[in-house]
């Protein structure tokens, strides 16, 4: 497989990814983005853990999709994620109006 087709393969799944993303997103209430994965999820709850400079996180979703091309099955009934670094969760609007196709 050359470096070309390889590339086309991996904009062909980004693209059908991102598709599947815009489908699924008016199922869920919250997104969470992690240093390595980004999640959407109807019921999250982050708990900090440890003191001083040993605090990290805790977090735990359930009816969860994730970002993840290499993903065989993205939808997942619970996930717990524990990091260091940063996470950012943002509730969604309501979706109270369908996005045209």
């Amino acid at each position: 497989m050359s470096a070309e087709d390889l590339e086309k393969y991996e904009t062909e799944q980004e693209l059908q990814l991102y598709r599947e993303y815009r489908d699924v997103v008016g199922l869920f209430t919250h997104v969470v983005e992690t240093e390595r994965r980004f999640y959407l999820c109807n019921e999250v709850d982050v708990l900090v853990r440890g003191e001083g400079a040993e605090v990290f996180f805790d977090v735990r979703m359930n009816d969860a999709w994730v970002w993840d091309v290499y993903r065989q099955a993205r939808f997942v009934k619970n996930v717990r994620v524990l990091t260091f670094k940063d996470v950012n969760v943002e509730e969604l609007p309501p979706r109270d109006l369908q996005m045209p196709e």
